[in-house]
């Protein structure tokens, strides 16, 4: 296959050398206030970018192992290092660690598992993807983050994605930046526009619509997307919009609801499960659901709702959902 696949296109705000902070997308969806009980701990996410700057002080220590499925370095399977900036910027925000400085991830303490699959351009060949997704099943992630899509539907993309699915992992993914600002027009980017995905668009931080996010009936949830602080190239960070920052919060938020879920219920949860715990931490922001699909991602709405209603009612509440 030489059709290709590319980074979401993105846009950068700033660049620093040093920050030490929470970005404002993590405490946006809240996920601080589960620390307590969990960070992420014995999840595995797998990311399917441009590699990553395994030397950054804020993810050396996350990642457990990588591959390269580029042209990049002479096709090098072992060196997975990031040339373009955008892997290691989702890094940073699914599992930047908690050390003081720097930026802090939604996950601190979650596994990183870095699979090259776009070259130093931001563009990949399908069968790299392909080869990615496979790669991240035979290893036995729990979670594969793409910020990467293509205006094609191809099949054979279809099907290593439902490969994944069916061997339980949760797939997510950004909706695109092809939006329009108008609801009621569609726009079409592929993995994300499959079912099987968990399809994220963007938000800016004052939680209103990202004029660039697209809309369609798939769209599952959205998450911050615009002047997102993460981790960058050089050992320094940078501020990112696209609907690729959107989704690792998404990804970094279920390795915490999958610990929290699975501990709660005594077992581990299937796929469609934890898709139905995730539903459950979104709060509606009354536009169209072809924008916003569930809702904005909000970790603790569960908690929220037995504060306001009581356990009995919130139960009610949700089964009526």
């Amino acid at each position: 296959m030489k059709n290709r696949l590319r980074v979401i296109p993105y846009r950068m705000t700033a660049r620093s050398e040093q920050v030490g902070e929470i970005p404002e997308g993590v405490e946006l969806i809240q996920a601080p206030r589960l620390w307590e009980r969990t960070r992420g701990a014995g999840v595995t996410v797998a990311i399917l970018d441009t590699g990553c700057d395994a030397d950054h002080p804020d993810l050396a220590e996350r990642i457990v192992g990588g591959r390269n499925f580029t042209d990049d370095d002479g096709g090098n399977p072992e060196i997975y290092e990031d040339y373009n900036g955008h892997g290691t910027h989702v890094a940073g925000t699914i599992a930047a660690v908690r050390n003081g400085s720097g930026v802090t991830g939604v996950a601190p303490e979650a596994d990183l598992l870095i699979l090259k699959v776009l070259n130093g351009e931001g563009s990949g060949e399908y069968d790299w993807i392909i080869g990615g997704i496979d790669y991240a099943v035979q290893q036995g992630v729990d979670i594969i983050s793409m910020s990467l899509g293509g205006p094609e539907d191809v099949p054979a993309l279809h099907e290593a994605i439902r490969r994944a699915v069916d061997a339980n992992i949760l797939v997510i993914c950004a909706a695109g930046n092809e939006g329009d600002s108008d609801e009621s027009t569609n726009e079409f980017g592929y993995p994300g526009y499959y079912n099987e995905v968990i399809s994220v668009g963007s938000v800016n931080l004052a939680r209103q619509a990202s004029e660039f996010s697209n809309t369609n009936n798939e769209v599952d949830l959205v998450a911050p997307g615009e002047g997102i602080l993460s981790a960058y190239l050089g050992r320094g960070y940078a501020s990112l919009s696209g609907t690729s920052m959107a989704t690792p919060h998404v990804s970094g938020a279920m390795a915490l609801i999958k610990v929290i879920a699975n501990e709660s219920f005594g077992r581990s949860l299937t796929e469609p499960e934890l898709y139905a715990q995730l539903v459950r931490r979104t709060v509606p922001l009354g536009t169209s659901p072809y924008f916003e699909g569930n809702g904005l991602l909000y970790l603790t709405a569960l908690e929220e709702l037995k504060r306001v209603f009581g356990p009995e009612e919130t139960a009610r509440i949700l089964n009526k959902h």
